[in-house]
């Protein structure tokens, strides 16, 4: 029975341990997209998690949908991500940058250019967007032509090639959570009549397409995708075909031999052992709201091959040390998830840290 202990090679990387921290949307780069002033930091604190996959960053000013969140599309981004993989690398880590393309999951206050947001059809989801000037209705968004699915497809290559540029070790391409890429897989949100709307293999179209083109653009040892089969967030319904739509993205995309595959398991046992019959190469899933007991059971059980964390990680920069001795764990701070500067961010205290404040009191 493997353990979360045990060692695991993933593409090009050697990790000594199966945990990893989950991407975490934290909404501090600064306003033109360049990692903020602390990123180096939190990072490298995390980096005895082996695999920091980092939050979501935009591939293009169109992919951008909330305020303050990184980009790699331009040399200041690579300037500011090459300070986050140094300080990462030099502490024994390996850095994966998001790339997340939010589609219609935007606002146009939050853009550099102030444009529309971009999405399969021009379907609003009914949801409010966190914006400087306050919680505004999302849009209707503009529908992407062929022409601009095939300039979208071309942000990710390039936004991969500028993260590896950047010292990174991968890419994860952001296929969950409701944005554009999701958007494209659920019938409610792609009403498309083209090639990629309609049938499940018309609407996977888009995903496998840019999947294919950052896999040959960096290598697919270098890639990893992350997909939330049955997730609503953002507006997404994909019905009660879902299972069958994952059971052939999974698939296709193994075709392309990506690094791994990383799961936001929204409950569905049956269709996750589909997909893990199907996926050959490393599996991450991510279960929500599981005690911390449970960290390992789906490695154990042979559902996935890691384990990757979120909030745990946000609170406890020595995440795997408590771990490994038992230790009790910081409380995650809500009020400082997003935007702001060190506190909540850099500052939650490790283990000796702890220790050394007991005894001052």
């Amino acid at each position: 029975m493997p353990t979360i202990w045990e060692s695991i090679t993933v593409g090009r990387m050697s990790l000594s341990h199966r945990l990893a921290l989950s991407p975490l949307t934290r909404s501090r780069a600064l306003p033109d997209g360049t990692p903020g002033p602390h990123a180096a930091e939190y990072y490298s604190q995390r980096a005895s998690l082996g695999l920091l996959i980092s939050e979501g960053t935009q591939p293009s000013a169109d992919g951008q949908g909330f305020p303050n969140t990184p980009g790699i599309y331009t040399d200041h981004h690579v300037a500011g991500w090459a300070k986050v993989a140094k300080a990462v690398h030099d502490k024994g880590g390996h850095l994966f940058i998001q790339l997340m393309h939010a589609g219609r999951m935007a606002h146009p206050d939050n853009r550099p250019h102030g444009r529309v947001p971009l999405a399969p059809s021009a379907i609003r989801p009914d949801e409010k967007m966190y914006t400087h000037g306050g919680l505004k209705d999302v849009p209707v968004p503009q529908p992407l032509s062929v022409a601009g699915i095939r300039d979208t497809i071309a942000d990710f290559r390039r936004a991969a090639a500028k993260a590896v540029e950047a010292g990174a070790d991968g890419v994860e391409i952001h296929g969950a959570n409701g944005y554009l890429i999701q958007q494209f897989l659920s019938p409610n949100s792609n009403q498309r009549s083209d090639a990629y709307g309609g049938s499940i293999e018309s609407r996977s179209r888009f995903a496998l397409e840019v999947a294919a083109a950052v896999t040959d653009e960096i290598g697919a040892d270098r890639v990893g995708i992350r997909l939330s089969p049955g997730s609503r967030l953002g507006g997404i319904d994909e019905g009660a075909e879902h299972p069958a739509l994952y059971r052939y993205l999974t698939a296709e995309l193994a075709k392309l031999n990506p690094a791994y595959l990383h799961l936001a398991h929204n409950g569905n046992d049956e269709l996750l052992r589909d997909i893990r019959a199907r996926w050959r190469n490393t599996l991450l899933v991510n279960r929500g709201n599981r005690p911390v007991e449970a960290i390992g059971a789906d490695v154990a059980s042979g559902l996935a091959d890691m384990a990757p964390v979120g909030r745990w990680a946000l609170a406890n920069p020595d995440l795997v040390e408590r771990l490994r001795r038992n230790a009790p764990l910081n409380t995650a701070d809500h009020t400082t998830f997003y935007g702001g500067g060190a506190q909540g961010y850099t500052d939650y205290p490790t283990l000796g840290e702890s220790d050394r404040a007991e005894v001052v009191v």
